[in-house]
């Protein structure tokens, strides 16, 4: 894979898209599965960046910035969002899809257990 990116550089690689990808250097003893909205209300709690990339989001709750589709109606009419209008809906349901993964990973896992036995 080097062998093909145009950008290729070890520090950027290996501490950036290989470490959400879960392919980076370090030893994680879990499966990571990246989620955007926890990721988000873990580095931008107040919503600035949002705020700033999407300022149709900008009047709604904290609470509710990086996962406006939760917000009750009251504070979505308050805010002027309107899902599937000036906002999208969410694509991805983030809890099933995870789960998915966890469980294609288990599946994978028990594969290479019988291909090893």
């Amino acid at each position: 894979f080097w062998d093909c990116l145009l950008d290729a550089d070890l520090a950027a690689n290996s501490a950036s898209w290989q470490w959400v990808a879960g392919t980076g250097a370090d030893a994680a003893p879990y499966f990571r599965i990246f989620n955007p909205v926890t990721q988000g209300q873990k580095f931008d709690s107040q919503g600035d960046y949002v705020k700033r990339h999407c300022p149709e989001l900008s009047k709604l709750p904290e609470k509710y910035i990086h996962n406006p589709w939760d917000a009750p109606q009251n504070i979505l009419d308050y805010a002027k969002v309107k899902l599937g209008s000036n906002y999208p809906r969410p694509l991805v349901d983030l809890k099933a899809s995870r789960q998915r993964a966890l469980d294609a990973l288990a599946d994978a896992k028990q594969l290479a257990e019988q291909a090893n036995a």
